[in-house]
């Protein structure tokens, strides 16, 4: 993730009134924030009629009623495929978007539900993650229109000697900001690790990526609710959008099967690559390339540090250690981890 953008505070209570009277959905009883999500904000509901989830489109990037409606299309379709998806009620009108006050909202049923992060997960539960994105992506591919031959065109990966130069801008913030405390000292010694890592790795710059598709976009463990050891529900498609597929599956597994030292458990990620594959008819090579090019994209990315010194904002700050000690364990283990992804 790279954005930099800030949301303000949570503003006051969404319009209730105005937006269930647009529903068959009774009157609301309770209402209080989902603080889990970073762009987006989300209710839990209770009304004279049930428990619901509301979402408030609240991010200028996602909050394009009409790409919202292609979200919410997606989902339907795949529920109608068997993926377990929450898609949006509809309302007396049959939209699944309301706008209300220049604001989108939409409402989803309740999904009882828990998070589980990989480390939690048995062997067979990782390969049954691992087949529920595969799942995800060639019912993606079956549900949603063909990509133009522009459409989601790979992106070219960071240049190291911008990198090297953004190092530096940190390092001055770093070594500004008063009084200093311990995150300080974690990330000047963290950049000048990474710095190391750049200057000797600086050759291995990977072309555009492979083959693009139709992808959720930001699976991870806070977007896939567990009912018991099942999955029940695959939530947040605000970044469904056309990208590099197999680089999605490597992305996720890292967010997944990192452990709290910033290791990766590759017998885990084994296991749930090797169902990946075949859900989604990945070839080991694909894998590979994807490997190598989220390990680049790991190598250069600095958004956590951006958001806490740029912009002021720290709740990323919890995920650094273990985000930035992974990138230092990866490039010492490369070959092992391809062979997890790709064995």
């Amino acid at each position: 993730m790279s954005s930099l953008r800030v949301l303000p505070p949570v503003p006051c209570a969404p319009p209730l009134g105005a937006l269930l009277r647009r529903y068959a959905a009774g009157s609301a009883v309770t209402c209080e924030p989902v603080d889990e999500g970073l762009l987006n904000r989300g209710y839990r509901l209770r009304t004279t009629r049930g428990r619901y989830f509301l979402k408030h489109h609240f991010d200028p990037e996602t909050a394009d009623p009409a790409a919202i409606v292609r979200q919410h299309r997606a989902t339907r379709r795949l529920a109608g495929l068997g993926v377990p998806v929450a898609p949006p009620l509809p309302d007396r009108d049959g939209r699944t978007v309301a706008v209300v006050g220049g604001h989108a909202y939409a409402l989803h049923p309740w999904i009882d539900g828990r998070h589980r992060h990989g480390g939690q997960l048995t062997p067979g539960q990782c390969a049954r993650l691992g087949a529920l994105l595969g799942a995800v992506h060639a019912g993606l591919e079956r549900v949603m229109p063909a990509p133009a031959r522009t459409h989601g065109a790979p992106a070219e990966s960071a240049d190291p000697a911008d990198t090297l130069t953004l190092i530096d801008e940190l390092l001055g913030r770093v070594r500004r900001h008063r009084p200093a405390d311990p995150f300080d000292v974690l990330a000047r010694r963290r950049l000048l690790e990474r710095r190391t890592l750049l200057e000797r790795h600086a050759g291995r710059r990977p072309p555009r990526g492979g083959a693009v598709g139709w992808v959720h976009g930001d699976f991870h463990p806070f977007n896939v609710l567990y009912r018991g050891s099942t999955p029940a529900a695959i939530v947040d498609w605000d970044r469904l959008g056309v990208q590099p597929r197999a680089e999605e599956a490597v992305r996720a597994a890292a967010i997944f099967f990192v452990r709290p030292s910033g290791t990766l458990d590759l017998p885990r990620v084994r296991s749930y690559a090797r169902a990946y594959r075949r859900g989604a008819g990945a070839t080991p090579a694909q894998l590979a390339a994807a490997v190598h090019r989220v390990w680049w994209e790991r190598l250069n990315d600095f958004w956590m540090l951006r958001w806490h010194y740029e912009r002021g904002d720290t709740r990323a700050d919890s995920q650094f250690p273990a985000t930035a000690a992974l990138v230092v364990w990866w490039s010492r283990e490369y070959d092992a981890v391809r062979a997890a992804f790709t064995g």
